[in-house]
């Protein structure tokens, strides 16, 4: 007889229903979410990373929101530390972990036995290269390493930027040992149409605004150490921001950030395939209709 999975993990892009379907399985099997969202860890930014309120939760316990301020300083090592006590802690109590999130190292560091990179961030060195196009990062990481240049989303600049900080320090990107799992583990991975995500995002992009998205980026920017760090925040956070500036109109601003919303979509689904290739027997897609 099979043994239950003891961690699971809900994957999807961006507006395919990841948290209501979290919730969902929670309440089926007595589980607890941890979520894996590498915007959902700052407190007050609510609305534009679409975090879960209380009310949707129905009373599950849920992990990792809130964590820390906008102008602290976060990465993947970071969240392995505080997130795997808690994993622990729920199966302790014979409950099913559920990993719920679109950012696939923040799963990855929890769910496979392999180290992450101690390279504690370089504000300066990060404030540098900000000033530089994906283009540039990505021609500086080729010289630099080029096995990890290859890997890489070329046009992921958080990425970029964190390969050439963790360089700067160890001289190269160590390579990854084949992954394994830690824990009996089931993936569902969330797959709707390009046709209905766009729909999902541009209804979803509307009833945030509605609701108080512009205001809340309003808040954000009054706070100057935030000024200059509205990339890791999210590309709403970015494009209302040249909107607030009057850098663009309100109708360029919102076709903005669907059009990034759905490019970023794309994005996480190549990162989710690897899933499906690696894991196919305990991995399965989900039709979202």
């Amino acid at each position: 007889m099979k043994k239950a999975p003891e961690v699971i993990v809900v994957l999807g892009p961006t507006a395919s229903g990841k948290s209501d379907f979290a919730v969902d399985l929670s309440l089926q099997m007595g589980g607890e979410v941890i979520s894996a969202d590498s915007r959902q860890i700052y407190k007050g930014l609510d609305i534009g990373t679409g975090k879960i309120k209380k009310e949707e939760m129905k009373g599950v316990k849920h992990y990792m929101l809130d964590v820390i301020d906008p102008n602290e300083e976060f990465s993947v090592a970071k969240y392995k530390k505080l997130a795997t006590p808690i994993l622990k802690d729920i199966l302790s109590r014979n409950k099913a972990a559920i990993i719920c999130g679109g950012t696939g190292q923040y799963i990855d560091a929890l769910i496979f036995d392999n180290k992450v990179p101690a390279v504690p961030p370089n504000k300066a060195l990060r404030n540098s290269l900000e000033e530089k196009s994906a283009e540039e990062l990505y021609n500086e990481l080729l010289k630099k390493d080029k096995r990890r240049a290859l890997e890489i989303d070329r046009h992921n600049k958080v990425r970029l930027i964190r390969a050439l900080e963790i360089i700067e320090v160890l001289g190269k990107v160590p390579r990854l040992t084949k992954l394994k799992l830690k824990y009996n583990t089931k993936i569902y991975l969330l797959s709707p149409s390009r046709e209905l995500l766009r729909e999902r995002i541009t209804k979803r992009l509307e009833e945030r605004l509605k609701i108080g998205m512009i205001e809340e980026v309003e808040n954000l920017m009054r706070d100057r150490k935030n000024s200059h760090d509205k990339k890791k925040f999210g590309l709403e956070y970015v494009s209302i921001a040249k909107f607030l500036e009057k850098k663009i109109s309100e109708d360029d601003m919102k076709q903005e950030i669907i059009t990034k919303s759905m490019q970023y979509a794309k994005r996480q689904e190549t990162w989710n395939k690897k899933y499906l290739r690696d894991f196919k027997d305990i991995a399965e897609i989900i039709e979202v209709k």
